[in-house]
């Protein structure tokens, strides 16, 4: 078992109050390192877990686990869990889950969940959706996809998530989150396999030559997954269709990172909008 045999990787550092009184990560720690990446894999697939079960009428319950220890991780080591599905039964999952630091293996182990009705707990089978957005995301195949179009067309999802994101986690005034230019605006909406809209973002032009993103949001539970990223690269996509040699967009402080990964640069000062902090980030097309 290697870090390539895993597409889904989390990152942790192990915290002083997770080591024992041999210096090194207390035994039952490492199902709780297990159960945080499994979090990392459900938006690795892109699907909110919580509203994902009751959709599909069920959930998922962990019927055994088992844990093999090979070496030992310390205080404020970088660890690499890594997650897979392993086989997908008639109503049962078994998942692998291994821990890495470096390249060399500490500890692995299975954990086998049932798929089962919330309320009685009794087996149901696993539902065809999820079978095949386990499958193929091991398989590699892309997990989300991006439509691209109006807003009669987007409006319906892309407001939604604008309303969640906006104006009721970051308290936008409506009024100023709503307006005319959506009518004009190309929109993009990013779904996931079972046709949940997750993010969204909107292209306008700015001048001559020059487009301007701006109205991207990635629902919390899936921020971190790469999913905004398939928004952006859209909308950038667009643009340069449309001929333009340049975009740019106001992001928020805390998501500069997040566009300078994807090629953007700081242009000019600090300002606010909103009541948030804001900066110009620029690149060519």
């Amino acid at each position: 078992m290697s870090r390539q045999d895993f597409r889904c990787l989390e990152r942790l550092r192990v915290r002083w109050a997770e080591i024992d009184a041999q210096q090194i990560v207390f035994n039952a720690h490492y199902l709780g390192y297990f159960d945080t990446a499994v979090g990392a894999y459900w938006r690795a697939l892109a699907l909110p877990y919580a509203d994902t079960m009751k959709a599909l009428g069920g959930d998922l319950f962990v019927r055994k686990s088992t844990v093999e220890y090979l070496g030992s991780a310390h205080y404020d080591d970088l660890l690499d869990i890594g997650v897979r599905c392993a086989r997908v039964g008639t109503t049962s999952l078994t998942v692998q889950c291994a821990v890495f630091r470096g390249d060399e293996l500490l500890v692995h182990g299975e954990l086998v969940y049932v798929f089962a009705d919330a309320s009685t707990q009794r087996p149901l089978p696993v539902p065809q959706a999820l079978r095949d957005t386990l499958l193929g995301f091991e398989a590699g195949e892309p997990m989300v996809s991006v439509r691209v179009g109006d807003w009669d067309l987007l409006g319906e999802h892309a407001g939604a998530i604008r309303q969640a994101v906006f104006v009721q986690e970051q308290k936008i005034p409506a009024e100023m989150e709503w307006d005319a230019a959506d009518a004009s605006c190309v929109h993009a909406v990013a779904y996931n396999r079972l046709g949940v809209p997750l993010a969204t973002g909107r292209l306008l032009e700015h001048v001559p030559g020059v487009a301007k993103i701006g109205r991207m949001a990635v629902m919390r539970s899936m921020r971190g997954a790469r999913i905004g990223r398939e928004v952006l690269e859209a909308l950038m996509q667009a643009a340069r269709e449309r001929g333009e040699r340049e975009v740019l967009l106001h992001a928020q402080l805390s998501a500069a990172s997040f566009y300078m990964r994807a090629g953007f640069l700081q242009r000019g000062p600090l300002f606010e909008e909103a009541g948030i902090q804001h900066v110009e980030m620029v690149r060519g097309l």
